[in-house]
């Protein structure tokens, strides 16, 4: 997931279906393989090979996202994708185990996995899983995402691996019954409140895709110029903005991105940071709100945050403009998740986990 400031990750980069390999896994690799774990998203698939104690052996980085095959889907796309990432793993272990998650279980994906219902645990998400034959002769377990209902209902799919990923990774959640706030930086940026081991309530702000829409098809953009670095000034400016002086919503403090430029105050350089740190001060703001009314606050919470280092850091500064000065990166939360949803889900063994646990 991306947003204003952050990087293209490499793999990114790529020519579409092109695959990228990390950390290229040898013949005696291949002989302790005990896991395929996938994250396919809309635009890209990461696969990791895992050994019997859940440790990553091997990653492939590919742009064939759902949306991105290298062929039409009912040309055999997926497979094609599936074959390019992981056709030498299997080759050499074809009895892996292979679990994906992500929008390759949305509508749009290979094979649609039905939402389960928030709250949601891990074995919620191993019971939701669904199975797809590939033609080289794997089975993939499909995860399920996460649907919250009501009156505003919402999803998320590929989010809730990342957050058991994430969590279990420190002293905190051993008290199961204390809440915790995760946060999930991006296009639709995701914030879950979890307790007791499970996804309790999560919100969605679509504070990327807006930043891109606005950069790219208004007249906000029109006068912006990419800079080399990030400007944290204009950063921290929009931010300030958004939280001193937002109370009229977003709508009535974006056009400053202009008008501040017209009056000489941001350069053409500047105008995008400002405008970023501006949307995310305005998504911190709407956060705080909704956490007031459940008696909460972002001042003096201890959160957590999954995504891209450089956007997440991006946060942490804006978050201490709201009081919140303990967030913190979590790391691989990913290939994490899909490990301990496998487990769950009985296609790694429990000794294995013990064993990586010790």
């Amino acid at each position: 997931m991306k947003h204003a400031g952050s990087p293209t990750p490499p793999d990114m980069q790529l020519a579409a279906g092109a695959v990228q390999a990390n950390a290229p896994a040898n013949a005696e690799a291949h002989s302790h393989a005990a896991l395929i774990g996938l994250d396919w998203g809309t635009t890209s698939l990461r696969a990791y090979l895992y050994d019997a104690s859940g440790n990553v052996l091997a990653t492939r980085a590919s742009t064939a996202g759902i949306m991105n095959l290298p062929r039409s889907a009912e040309q055999g796309g997926f497979d094609a994708a599936f074959e390019d990432a992981c056709g030498a793993w299997l080759d050499a272990a074809p009895r892996t185990p292979v679990i994906a998650a992500g929008m390759v279980g949305s509508a749009q994906g290979w094979l649609e996995a039905p939402y389960v219902d928030a709250p949601a645990n891990a074995d919620a998400l191993a019971a939701g899983i669904v199975r797809v034959k590939a033609a080289c002769g794997a089975t993939l377990h499909v995860v399920p995402g996460v649907l919250q209902r009501g009156e505003l209902p919402n999803v998320m799919r590929g989010e809730e691996t990342q957050i058991f990923g994430a969590l279990g990774q420190d002293a905190r959640d051993a008290d199961s019954s204390k809440r915790a706030l995760i946060g999930l930086p991006g296009t639709h940026a995701k914030w879950v409140v979890v307790q007791a081991g499970r996804i309790e309530r999560f919100h969605t702000f679509m504070t990327g895709e807006v930043f891109g829409a606005l950069r790219e098809h208004t007249i906000l953009g029109r006068t912006m110029v990419t800079p080399d670095r990030p400007d944290s000034e204009a950063f921290l400016r929009g931010v300030n903005i958004a939280h001193d002086k937002g109370q009229a919503g977003v709508l009535a403090t974006v056009f400053s991105s202009r008008t501040l430029g017209l009056t000489g105050e941001l350069s053409r350089e500047q105008q995008p940071d400002y405008l970023s740190g501006l949307l995310i001060g305005h998504e911190l703001a709407g956060l705080e709100a909704v956490l007031k009314q459940q008696q909460d606050s972002l001042a003096g919470q201890s959160l957590r945050l999954i995504g891209n280092e450089a956007l997440c850091e991006r946060y942490r500064v804006a978050l201490a403009q709201f009081g919140c000065t303990q967030a913190e990166l979590v790391k691989h939360a990913t290939e994490r998740g899909l490990w301990r949803v496998a487990l769950q889900a009985g296609l790694v063994s429990p000794a294995s986990h013990a064993a990586r646990a010790g």
